[in-house]
């Protein structure tokens, strides 16, 4: 998702949003909603059936999860937490399994405690009928929360955004990054009779009862909570298909009923972002769930196999181009970004909220991987190098473990312009796209931590980049490689570098390997040096 409130768009560049506050006090709640705590850490979710109702004029949703699990380990009158922020409410519980004096409803969690002893592989369920007024966004989706609104003909228009905050904002499930149902889910959705309801996945039934519609909606593959989404308003559907790698990829895009002509014109964009992203990432994760592009009342999230489409079916962003540089204006850019998370979000899954740049720094370089394929490498280059200027090297990459927190906003920009750095000193674009398809294939459908993806980038490559992973995910620190020239002599060094940078630098057809001390090397003739400027480095000439 891309995290940027217009408020803070500046004419000279732009600046990245966070959903959390970097000097923010941590608190045993935080630890509740982003620690894989003894309340957790026993059992694993499998599945969940679904129910969700809104009322429009209420402002309120009413719906049930049935939660299939399996116990991980042996373990005795274990305590389970279910996540369900205030002011949602359970109002039933049932479980497979007896328990002592039913549940607790404390804050923002639920609280059941067993009367019994489990076993290892073990299956049970849990099933919570909930209703409440959910915390409504405020500038979704960079704020969490549901939206309540009404379309251009004034039409009831509603859907939720909560990556940051947290799905169980209003839907009672366990609301950790790391445990994904494997089974997928089934969600119903209660619409009022003239309204339609969308969810992930594909469409298995439709039916109305006592005037109103049930749409069901079925997810075969593992999802994240956070991209369970439903979206309800007056939608109508087209379709279509792409011979994709896996054989036929089904195109399904519901758009709000005014929005058709132009969406089937806009929506073309969709077969060169899967011809370059299948290119360059592998398959599509999720051909049995169906590729699906939904209008929605914000900007645009990367609900899996559910995009969330808010561009007002302009090509940049709104019309804006992050990178400065004109080339992304070319393109859609939700289009292309939001799905770009189906490989690197929905795919490959960060297991802590402070691992979030595997989601986006792999996704906004997804864009310059888009670009080289859909228009050329030299304007990749350029657009590559104009999202540098974004970087603001405020606090590090990596949020804190274990609260729920995420680092810096450089995530998009910073954790791009390092992968195009990388890319650099590969210096094989064969290489470097078969280790991008490698990580989509051998953590297909996984929840993995940055040190996976350091080691599996070294591994592959035969470099070992464990000090670029820390100089540019760790520190805000950007290498400086100070330089003097006279004559054919070149005298260069690195400053602001961790211990040991292992990071060589090419300039025209020759490498160098700085350190911090100061080398030289003897050019063959005495014309004027000039660095590669897809490193992202600072040059420095100095006396």
């Amino acid at each position: 998702m891309y995290k940027l409130s217009y408020s803070i768009l500046l004419a000279s560049g732009m600046v990245f949003g966070q959903f959390f506050e970097q000097n923010k006090k941590f608190t045993k709640q935080d630890t509740l909603k982003g620690s894989n705590t003894e309340f957790r850490n026993f059992w694993d979710v499998k599945k969940y059936e679904l129910s969700v109702e809104p009322n429009f004029e209420q402002k309120s949703i009413k719906g049930n999860n049935k939660i299939s699990f399996e116990i991980s380990k042996d373990v005795s009158n274990p305590v389970f937490q279910i996540d369900l922020q205030n002011p949602m409410k359970a109002d039933k519980i049932e479980c497979s399994f007896p328990t002592v004096n039913g549940f607790k409803q404390d804050g923002d969690f639920i609280f059941i405690s067993s009367k019994k002893n489990f076993k290892k592989g073990e299956k049970y369920t849990i099933d919570v009928t909930y209703s409440g007024n959910p915390v409504i966004a405020k500038n979704a989706p960079w704020d969490g929360g549901w939206v309540f609104t009404n379309d251009e003909k004034g039409n009831p228009w509603m859907s939720v955004a909560d990556e940051g905050i947290g799905a169980s904002i209003w839907l009672p499930v366990k609301d950790i990054w790391s445990d994904e149902p494997e089974n997928g889910i089934v969600m119903k959705i209660i619409t009022p009779s003239d309204l339609v309801g969308i969810g992930n996945g594909r469409l298995t039934d439709k039916k109305t009862e006592n005037g109103k519609n049930i749409f069901t909606w079925e997810v075969k593959n593992p999802i994240n909570a956070y991209s369970i989404i439903p979206n309800i308003g007056k939608y109508v559907n087209f379709k279509d298909s792409y011979a994709g790698e896996k054989g036929k990829l089904d195109l399904d895009y519901w758009v709000i009923d005014y929005n058709l002509d132009k969406a089937k014109k806009q929506f073309q964009q969709v077969k060169p972002m899967l011809k370059a992203f299948e290119y360059w990432f592998g398959p599509y994760p999720f051909y049995e769930d169906s590729y699906k592009l939904v209008d929605s009342p914000y900007l645009g999230m990367e609900h899996q196999s559910n995009v969330a489409y808010g561009n007002q079916y302009m090509n940049g962003y709104l019309g804006r181009d992050f990178s400065g540089t004109g080339v992304g204006l070319n393109w859609d850019y939700i289009i292309v970004h939001e799905s770009g998370h189906e490989w690197f979000a929905n795919n490959i899954t960060a297991k802590d909220q402070a691992d979030m740049w595997v989601h986006e720094g792999f996704t906004m370089y997804s864009e310059v991987l888009f670009t080289e394929n859909y228009m050329d490498k030299k304007s990749a280059d350029i657009y590559a190098q104009g999202i540098q200027n974004s970087i603001s090297n405020d606090v590090p990459i990596i949020g804190k473990y274990g609260v729920r927190n995420e680092g810096s906003g450089d995530m998009y920009p910073k954790g791009a312009s390092m992968l195009h750095t990388i890319r650099q000193v590969i210096n094989n674009d064969e290489k470097f796209r078969q280790i991008l398809r490698g990580l989509n294939k051998d953590f297909y459908h996984q929840t993995v931590t940055t040190e996976q993806i350091e080691k599996y980038i070294s591994e592959k490559s035969g470099i070992d980049f464990s000090s670029v992973f820390n100089q540019y995910l760790r520190t805000t620190k950007v290498p400086v490689l100070e330089y003097s020239q006279n004559g054919t002599e070149l005298k260069y060094r690195f400053t602001d570098v961790v211990k040991n940078l292992n990071l060589p630098v090419k300039f025209g057809n020759e490498t160098i390997s700085p350190n911090e001390s100061w080398q030289k090397v003897k050019l063959k003739n005495t014309a004027p040096v000039e660095f590669n400027k897809n490193y992202y480095v600072k040059y420095k000439k100095v006396q």
